[in-house]
């Protein structure tokens, strides 16, 4: 049984430091605390955009993609997650 939990968890481990936000996390009002949750993420941010009414945070992640991800000022929710043309 522990072997078949830990082949589990050594095979699934990859897929889990690709992870990106999700819609509805609440990732923090500020840059500070925006940076360090999508870092958690495997995401570093590059730089921060206000656009119609939020924030777009573009991030790279560890496969080397750009995103943007959009959060709501007043809440820190993000509300989408979308790879940056």
């Amino acid at each position: 049984m522990k072997k078949t939990l830990l082949a589990t968890a050594l095979i699934l481990s990859p897929i889990a430091a690709l992870a990106l936000p999700a819609v509805g996390d609440v990732v923090g009002t500020n840059p500070n605390d925006v940076s360090a949750a999508l870092a958690a993420t495997g995401c570093t941010v590059s730089d921060f955009e206000a656009e119609h009414g939020k924030v777009e945070a573009v991030c790279t992640d560890e496969a080397k993609m750009v995103w943007e991800v959009v959060i709501d000022p007043a809440s820190g929710a993000v509300t989408e997650v979308k790879e940056k043309d």
